[in-house]
């Protein structure tokens, strides 16, 4: 699955979104919208985690998604 398809089907996603990092609102996620920057960056904010650690975190969601 590639992130296209998930910025395509966010709606289904975003509850999968939501128990991976569950720190995250429903707002935060709805204004992410499918954006993986977005999400990346509200991640990173609430996580305290660095921009390499997200982006491999949502590389492994991503692919368990599939």
């Amino acid at each position: 699955m590639n992130w296209d398809e998930i910025q395509g089907r966010w709606k289904q996603f975003k509850g999968d979104a939501q128990k991976r990092w569950g720190e995250l609102t429903d707002d935060e996620l709805d204004e992410a919208a499918g954006d993986r920057t977005k999400l990346e960056g509200l991640i990173q904010e609430r996580y305290g985690k660095t921009k390499e650690e997200v982006r491999e975190e949502v590389d492994e969601w991503m692919r368990r998604a599939a």
